[in-house]
């Protein structure tokens, strides 16, 4: 049984060219028109677990490094009563700056006695030296997955199965990333599903699933796994947050889409 804390790190604004309709470029244009140029404003957020008197991160938020909107997670935890050195425990959801650049003070590491816990498959691709054939714009990607198994050398530990971390069971989520994966677990309040970047769209992914990212390796596979999040969260009554989520929901069906219901 854990506490659960969201901690903001700041507001991302998402371009609207950055907007796509899987399966279809046609909507696709058109959902980037009616933005008009406008960027989408979400949040940036990591989440404090308390249990068994430990205290754990799921995600670390930007840190420093990307400017003076972002990296607010930092001084969230420290008014928490946490500092670095209290945190045992930090389990990514994937290998991307928003959820991992917080790991780092420079070349050293912001939090100097926790243990890093990473889905296998997610490091194991953005370690792999011959992959690194990937789109230029993914090699930042590769160069953090470096950097974390350097800094944190020793103290990672790269799970397979569905044990994460004892009481935290982790839910494959292919497609934002290979490795993407989210978190269930018991909270006084009921279930959570911590579900990453299964969505970053509170309003229109849940209503329209396809309506996607570029930012997903995969779109279609991130669209399969969207909607079978949607649909175990909605069928099991579990409460869900994410990395861009701007708070706790429950999930409404509604037609062939869904509704997120603030809590």
């Amino acid at each position: 049984m854990f506490q659960v804390k969201l901690l903001q790190d700041g507001i991302f604004e998402i371009p609207a060219d950055a907007l796509m309709y899987v399966g279809d470029e046609a909507k696709g244009a058109a959902v980037r028109a009616e933005k008009a140029g406008a960027g989408t404003p979400v949040p940036v957020n990591c989440f404090l677990l308390r249990g068994g008197g430990e205290a754990i991160l799921v995600d670390a938020g930007t840190g420093s490094a990307w400017g003076p909107g972002l990296g607010h997670a930092r001084a969230a935890l420290a008014a928490e009563g946490i500092p670095p050195e209290a945190v045992e425990r930090i389990i990514l959801t994937h290998i991307h700056g928003d959820h991992a650049l917080g790991l780092f003070d420079g070349d050293a590491a912001y939090f100097p006695r926790a243990r890093i816990s990473v889905p296998a498959a997610e490091l194991g691709l953005f370690t792999d030296e011959a992959a690194r054939a990937a789109p230029p714009e993914a090699q930042s990607v590769f160069d953090l997955a470096k950097k974390l198994v350097t800094v944190y050398a020793g103290r990672i530990d790269a799970f397979e199965g569905r044990e994460a971390y004892p009481g935290i069971t982790a839910v494959p989520l292919p497609g934002h990333t290979l490795g993407h994966t989210g978190y269930r677990l018991e909270t006084p309040e009921g279930e959570v599903l911590l579900w990453g970047d299964t969505a970053h769209l509170a309003e229109v992914q849940p209503r329209d699933p396809r309506i996607g990212l570029i930012y997903d390796t995969d779109p279609e596979q991130a669209l399969r796994t969207r909607k079978a999040a949607l649909a175990l969260a909605a069928a099991e009554g579990l409460h869900i947050s994410g990395g861009h989520l701007p708070g706790f929901f429950r999930v409404v069906p509604v037609g062939e889409g869904f509704r997120l219901e603030a809590l």
